[in-house]
């Protein structure tokens, strides 16, 4: 089902939900809390209504959104294939106007991403995997640049990225079992995924809580371009070469696991 005219449309749906969050971040915005105490704002709820409704009229399969969560597991349970939503990942980065939040859109198969598109709307880039058939970033002059990602040579140190919001003391175990002198890159949202995706970053460990939704469509993007997303335990077998994949839908909760994001 996932021919060029699809990817296009559902690239077109994501550009669309990144003009409703900018039609609200450029001005003063209402800020709400969830449950969970985590922000929502009006631009969340905005891309959220955009990204359904175009969902909706190009594909029947069901949709599971970060704004429309309450969707019991036993019809979750059912899905062999359904749409894993983020209208807007990076509340707090939008919320402090730093740019680095996007939008979010996953095809899972069989609790595999294989399709997604990752939108971040100020700084007009645009990610875009098929697994097993590439990925590439989309500049906002709409120029397609291929990406795949680059393993650390024996000169340079390890790139390591790192969250913005959520840093985990875990991570200074990690980089003192790298060894040498890693760099810390810092970023937000799902882009972090997507560093890696593109050979900016070798590693991008996390070792905190995320959501299925967080990570589905960057997950595709890493996997398309040649890199893997697997889980972990923790920082003593973060290497482990038989760590499967990390996967979605699966169980009953939506939160992941830990993972590490590889070239």
């Amino acid at each position: 089902m996932l021919d060029r005219k699809l990817v296009e449309s559902i690239t077109v749906i994501a550009h669309k939900a990144g003009d409703a969050i900018m039609s609200i971040y450029q001005r003063d915005f209402a800020i709400y809390e969830k449950s969970d105490k985590s922000p929502l704002t009006e631009a969340d709820l905005a891309a959220h209504n955009c990204i359904v409704d175009g969902l909706k009229a190009v594909s029947d399969l069901p949709i599971l959104s970060e704004e429309s969560a309450d969707i019991p597991w036993s019809e979750r349970q059912t899905w062999t294939q359904y749409w894993l939503v983020d209208p807007l990942d990076g509340t707090k980065e939008f919320i402090k106007k730093n740019g680095e939040f996007t939008v979010n859109i996953a095809l899972i198969d069989n609790g595999q991403p294989v399709f997604g598109v990752v939108y971040a709307p100020v700084l007009k880039q645009t990610y875009v995997g098929i697994v097993g058939e590439g990925a590439y970033k989309l500049e906002g002059d709409g120029h397609r640049i291929a990406i795949t990602p680059k393993a650390k040579t024996d000169s340079e140190e390890w790139r390591v990225v790192g969250s913005r919001s959520h840093q985990s003391p875990d991570i200074q175990a990690l980089l003192t079992k790298l060894g040498g002198k890693p760099e810390l890159v810092a970023m937000g949202s799902s882009l972090k995924l997507c560093l890696v995706a593109e050979g900016a970053a070798h590693l991008y460990p996390r070792l905190g809580p995320t959501s299925e939704w967080d990570t589905g469509a960057a997950d595709a993007v890493v996997r398309a371009a040649g890199g893997k997303v697997t889980v972990v335990e923790s920082v003593a077998d973060m290497f482990d070469e038989n760590a499967k994949p990390l996967s979605y839908n699966q169980k009953e909760s939506v939160l992941n696991p830990y993972f590490l994001v590889s070239c």
